[in-house]
Protein backbone atom coordinates (compact mmCIF):
# COMPACT_ATOMS: atom_id res chain seq x y z
CA UNK A 1 0.00 0.00 0.00
CA UNK A 2 1.30 3.33 -0.68
CA UNK A 3 0.87 6.58 0.98
CA UNK A 4 1.47 10.40 0.05
CA UNK A 5 2.97 12.04 2.93
CA UNK A 6 0.28 14.85 2.31
CA UNK A 7 -2.87 14.75 4.57
CA UNK A 8 -5.56 15.56 6.94
CA UNK A 9 -7.57 13.77 9.45
CA UNK A 10 -10.14 14.91 12.27
CA UNK A 11 -12.04 13.31 14.81
CA UNK A 12 -14.43 14.70 17.90
CA UNK A 13 -16.02 13.10 20.54
CA UNK A 14 -16.57 12.98 24.63
CA UNK A 15 -15.33 16.90 24.44
CA UNK A 16 -12.20 16.18 23.20
CA UNK A 17 -11.17 17.14 19.41
CA UNK A 18 -8.26 16.08 17.46
CA UNK A 19 -7.06 17.79 14.18
CA UNK A 20 -3.61 16.47 11.97
CA UNK A 21 -1.83 17.66 8.89
CA UNK A 22 1.00 15.96 7.71
CA UNK A 23 3.59 17.23 4.80
CA UNK A 24 6.55 16.30 2.77
CA UNK A 25 9.59 15.49 5.17
CA UNK A 26 12.48 13.58 5.06
CA UNK A 27 11.69 11.89 8.08
CA UNK A 28 9.56 11.59 10.82
CA UNK A 29 8.63 14.68 12.69
CA UNK A 30 6.00 15.30 15.08
CA UNK A 31 4.43 18.77 16.46
CA UNK A 32 1.77 18.22 19.23
CA UNK A 33 -0.21 21.55 20.49
CA UNK A 34 -2.23 20.41 23.47
CA UNK A 35 -3.56 21.88 27.33
CA UNK A 36 -0.58 22.13 29.45
CA UNK A 37 -2.45 19.93 32.11
CA UNK A 38 -2.45 17.47 29.32
CA UNK A 39 1.16 17.13 28.34
CA UNK A 40 2.37 13.93 30.13
CA UNK A 41 0.44 11.93 27.58
CA UNK A 42 2.24 14.08 24.65
CA UNK A 43 4.90 10.78 24.08
CA UNK A 44 1.95 8.09 24.00
CA UNK A 45 0.24 10.03 21.46
CA UNK A 46 3.86 9.96 19.60
CA UNK A 47 3.80 6.53 19.91
CA UNK A 48 0.22 6.21 18.38
CA UNK A 49 1.43 8.05 15.17
CA UNK A 50 4.50 6.17 14.91
CA UNK A 51 2.55 2.48 14.57
CA UNK A 52 0.97 4.30 11.42
CA UNK A 53 3.65 6.19 9.21
CA UNK A 54 7.13 6.57 8.87
CA UNK A 55 8.00 9.49 7.23
CA UNK A 56 6.12 12.97 7.31
CA UNK A 57 6.04 15.96 9.29
CA UNK A 58 2.56 16.01 11.37
CA UNK A 59 1.00 19.18 12.92
CA UNK A 60 -0.96 17.49 15.82
CA UNK A 61 -3.77 19.47 17.63
CA UNK A 62 -5.65 18.39 20.77
CA UNK A 63 -8.56 20.62 22.27
CA UNK A 64 -11.08 19.79 24.99
CA UNK A 65 -14.45 21.85 25.06
CA UNK A 66 -15.02 19.91 28.61
CA UNK A 67 -14.34 22.16 30.97
CA UNK A 68 -17.01 21.76 33.57
CA UNK A 69 -14.58 18.30 33.90
CA UNK A 70 -12.12 20.76 35.43
CA UNK A 71 -11.15 21.62 38.89
CA UNK A 72 -9.42 23.89 40.25
CA UNK A 73 -6.91 23.11 43.21
CA UNK A 74 -5.28 24.86 46.04
CA UNK A 75 -1.65 24.65 47.17
CA UNK A 76 -2.62 25.30 50.65
CA UNK A 77 1.65 24.26 51.46
CA UNK A 78 2.36 26.82 49.29
CA UNK A 79 0.27 29.61 50.42
CA UNK A 80 1.47 28.71 53.91
CA UNK A 81 4.94 29.82 53.05
CA UNK A 82 4.01 32.90 51.12
CA UNK A 83 1.98 34.37 53.80
CA UNK A 84 5.06 32.96 56.33
CA UNK A 85 8.01 34.72 54.27
CA UNK A 86 5.22 37.90 53.65
CA UNK A 87 5.27 38.35 57.80
CA UNK A 88 8.70 37.80 58.16
CA UNK A 89 9.87 40.62 55.81
CA UNK A 90 7.08 42.66 57.36
CA UNK A 91 8.81 42.43 60.89
CA UNK A 92 12.68 42.72 59.50
CA UNK A 93 11.43 46.07 57.49
CA UNK A 94 9.26 47.23 60.33
CA UNK A 95 6.74 47.06 57.56
CA UNK A 96 2.78 47.73 58.22
CA UNK A 97 -0.31 47.03 56.50
CA UNK A 98 -2.26 43.42 56.37
CA UNK A 99 -1.41 39.96 54.77
CA UNK A 100 -4.54 39.24 53.82
CA UNK A 101 -6.48 36.52 51.19
CA UNK A 102 -6.33 39.63 48.37
CA UNK A 103 -2.12 39.62 48.92
CA UNK A 104 -2.15 35.84 48.29
CA UNK A 105 -5.02 36.02 45.61
CA UNK A 106 -2.03 38.21 43.56
CA UNK A 107 -0.11 35.08 43.87
CA UNK A 108 -2.68 33.09 42.08
CA UNK A 109 -0.23 31.27 39.31
CA UNK A 110 1.41 29.82 42.09
CA UNK A 111 -1.13 28.61 44.13
CA UNK A 112 -4.11 27.79 42.01
CA UNK A 113 -3.47 24.62 39.86
CA UNK A 114 -5.83 22.49 37.55
CA UNK A 115 -7.28 19.43 38.41
CA UNK A 116 -8.84 18.27 35.31
CA UNK A 117 -10.97 14.96 35.46
CA UNK A 118 -11.89 13.45 32.41
CA UNK A 119 -11.35 9.77 30.40
CA UNK A 120 -7.86 9.22 28.84
CA UNK A 121 -9.41 6.24 26.97
CA UNK A 122 -11.51 8.81 25.49
CA UNK A 123 -8.90 10.84 24.28
CA UNK A 124 -6.91 7.87 22.53
CA UNK A 125 -10.10 6.91 20.70
CA UNK A 126 -10.84 10.19 19.46
CA UNK A 127 -6.33 10.13 18.71
CA UNK A 128 -6.70 6.63 16.73
CA UNK A 129 -10.01 7.58 14.60
CA UNK A 130 -8.17 11.26 13.95
CA UNK A 131 -4.89 9.18 12.71
CA UNK A 132 -7.00 6.43 10.66
CA UNK A 133 -8.98 9.50 9.13
CA UNK A 134 -5.95 10.96 8.15
CA UNK A 135 -4.28 7.53 6.77
CA UNK A 136 -7.08 6.99 4.85
CA UNK A 137 -6.67 10.37 2.79
CA UNK A 138 -2.75 9.30 2.45
CA UNK A 139 -3.40 6.34 1.32
CA UNK A 140 -6.01 7.99 -1.64
CA UNK A 141 -3.22 10.48 -2.43
CA UNK A 142 -0.71 7.63 -2.83
CA UNK A 143 -3.28 5.95 -4.92
CA UNK A 144 -3.41 8.85 -7.12
CA UNK A 145 0.12 9.22 -7.05
CA UNK A 146 1.27 5.60 -8.14
CA UNK A 147 -1.13 5.49 -11.14
CA UNK A 148 0.10 8.70 -12.63
CA UNK A 149 3.49 7.45 -11.93
CA UNK A 150 2.94 4.34 -13.44
CA UNK A 151 1.65 6.31 -16.70
CA UNK A 152 5.13 8.04 -16.67
CA UNK A 153 7.32 5.48 -16.33
CA UNK A 154 5.49 3.65 -18.96
CA UNK A 155 5.92 6.82 -21.37
CA UNK A 156 9.38 6.82 -20.60
CA UNK A 157 10.40 3.22 -21.48
CA UNK A 158 8.93 3.72 -24.37
CA UNK A 159 11.38 6.63 -25.07
CA UNK A 160 14.11 3.97 -23.88
CA UNK A 161 13.01 2.05 -26.54
CA UNK A 162 13.00 4.38 -29.54
CA UNK A 163 16.23 5.40 -28.86
CA UNK A 164 17.21 1.40 -29.02
CA UNK A 165 16.22 1.55 -32.27
CA UNK A 166 17.59 4.78 -33.28
CA UNK A 167 21.13 3.97 -32.29
CA UNK A 168 22.24 1.96 -35.09
CA UNK A 169 21.53 4.20 -37.86
CA UNK A 170 23.83 6.84 -36.06
CA UNK A 171 26.36 4.92 -36.27
CA UNK A 172 26.25 4.06 -39.78
CA UNK A 173 25.39 8.02 -40.52
CA UNK A 174 29.00 8.58 -38.50
CA UNK A 175 30.85 5.82 -40.25
CA UNK A 176 29.18 7.50 -43.68
CA UNK A 177 30.18 10.88 -42.80
CA UNK A 178 33.70 10.06 -41.85
CA UNK A 179 34.64 8.59 -45.07
CA UNK A 180 33.27 10.99 -46.99
CA UNK A 181 35.55 13.73 -45.56
CA UNK A 182 38.46 11.75 -45.58
CA UNK A 183 37.57 11.12 -49.37
CA UNK A 184 37.59 15.00 -49.71
CA UNK A 185 41.28 15.14 -47.84
CA UNK A 186 42.59 12.34 -49.70
CA UNK A 187 43.36 11.26 -53.18
CA UNK A 188 41.09 8.03 -53.89
CA UNK A 189 44.24 6.30 -54.16
CA UNK A 190 45.38 7.12 -50.56
CA UNK A 191 42.60 5.53 -48.11
CA UNK A 192 43.59 3.14 -46.52
CA UNK A 193 39.63 1.31 -46.35
CA UNK A 194 41.28 -1.03 -42.93
CA UNK A 195 42.06 2.35 -41.47
CA UNK A 196 38.54 3.78 -42.00
CA UNK A 197 37.23 0.65 -40.29
CA UNK A 198 39.49 0.58 -37.60
CA UNK A 199 38.55 3.90 -36.80
CA UNK A 200 34.82 3.58 -37.16
CA UNK A 201 34.81 0.67 -34.92
CA UNK A 202 36.28 3.11 -32.34
CA UNK A 203 34.03 5.74 -32.55
CA UNK A 204 31.25 3.53 -32.71
CA UNK A 205 32.42 2.31 -28.95
CA UNK A 206 32.36 5.39 -28.03
CA UNK A 207 29.14 6.33 -29.79
CA UNK A 208 27.87 2.95 -28.46
CA UNK A 209 24.61 3.68 -25.77
CA UNK A 210 23.33 0.21 -25.28
CA UNK A 211 24.78 0.19 -21.89
CA UNK A 212 22.66 3.18 -21.12
CA UNK A 213 19.90 1.85 -22.55
CA UNK A 214 20.11 -1.34 -20.70
CA UNK A 215 20.81 0.18 -17.42
CA UNK A 216 17.25 2.61 -17.89
CA UNK A 217 15.70 -0.67 -18.92
CA UNK A 218 17.00 -2.01 -15.70
CA UNK A 219 16.07 0.92 -13.18
CA UNK A 220 12.78 1.31 -14.90
CA UNK A 221 11.76 -2.54 -13.96
CA UNK A 222 13.01 -2.31 -10.53
CA UNK A 223 10.76 0.85 -10.40
CA UNK A 224 7.39 -0.62 -11.12
CA UNK A 225 8.34 -3.78 -8.76
CA UNK A 226 9.27 -1.23 -6.29
CA UNK A 227 5.61 0.66 -6.82
CA UNK A 228 3.86 -2.83 -7.19
CA UNK A 229 5.20 -3.92 -3.44
CA UNK A 230 4.11 -0.43 -1.67
CA UNK A 231 5.02 0.42 1.83
CA UNK A 232 8.13 2.56 2.48
CA UNK A 233 8.99 3.23 -0.83
CA UNK A 234 9.65 6.99 -1.77
CA UNK A 235 13.25 7.42 -1.05
CA UNK A 236 14.18 4.16 -2.94
CA UNK A 237 11.91 5.36 -5.96
CA UNK A 238 13.68 8.65 -5.45
CA UNK A 239 17.32 7.36 -5.53
CA UNK A 240 15.96 5.34 -8.67
CA UNK A 241 15.08 8.38 -10.77
CA UNK A 242 18.67 9.62 -9.87
CA UNK A 243 20.40 6.69 -11.93
CA UNK A 244 17.81 6.80 -14.27
CA UNK A 245 18.50 10.50 -14.52
CA UNK A 246 22.56 9.97 -15.15
CA UNK A 247 22.31 7.58 -17.63
CA UNK A 248 19.92 9.78 -19.82
CA UNK A 249 22.68 12.47 -19.01
CA UNK A 250 25.22 10.12 -20.91
CA UNK A 251 22.91 9.44 -23.81
CA UNK A 252 23.24 13.35 -24.12
CA UNK A 253 26.40 13.86 -24.50
CA UNK A 254 27.46 10.49 -26.18
CA UNK A 255 25.02 10.85 -29.36
CA UNK A 256 24.81 13.96 -31.49
CA UNK A 257 21.56 12.45 -33.38
CA UNK A 258 18.63 15.37 -33.54
CA UNK A 259 16.14 12.55 -32.45
CA UNK A 260 17.88 10.82 -30.17
CA UNK A 261 19.04 14.41 -28.31
CA UNK A 262 15.16 15.23 -28.47
CA UNK A 263 14.02 11.74 -27.14
CA UNK A 264 16.42 12.47 -24.12
CA UNK A 265 14.96 16.37 -23.34
CA UNK A 266 11.58 14.93 -23.32
CA UNK A 267 13.06 12.07 -20.43
CA UNK A 268 14.86 14.18 -18.11
CA UNK A 269 11.45 16.32 -18.32
CA UNK A 270 9.64 13.24 -17.46
CA UNK A 271 12.45 12.35 -14.79
CA UNK A 272 11.86 15.58 -13.16
CA UNK A 273 8.20 15.40 -12.75
CA UNK A 274 8.34 11.90 -11.73
CA UNK A 275 10.93 13.06 -8.84
CA UNK A 276 8.67 16.14 -7.15
CA UNK A 277 5.91 13.36 -7.16
CA UNK A 278 8.08 10.61 -5.77
CA UNK A 279 9.17 13.34 -2.80
CA UNK A 280 5.77 13.14 -1.53
CA UNK A 281 5.67 9.32 -1.05
CA UNK A 282 6.21 7.96 2.12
Amino acid sequence: MVQSMTGFGSAENNGFRVEIRSLNHRFMDVAIKMPPYMSQYEIPLRNILKTRFQRGRFDVSVSTNNHKATQLKINKEGARNIYTALQDLQKELSMHGKIDLDTLVQYSELLIEEDPKYDIDALYAVFNEASMSLEDMRVKEGKLLSEELRDRVESLSTMNNEIKLLAPNEVLRWREKFTERLRLILEPEGIDNTRIIQEAAIMAEKLDISEETSRIESHIKQFVEILRNGNIIGRKLDFLLQEISREVNTLANKSSDYAISNLTVEMKTEVEKMREQVQNLQ
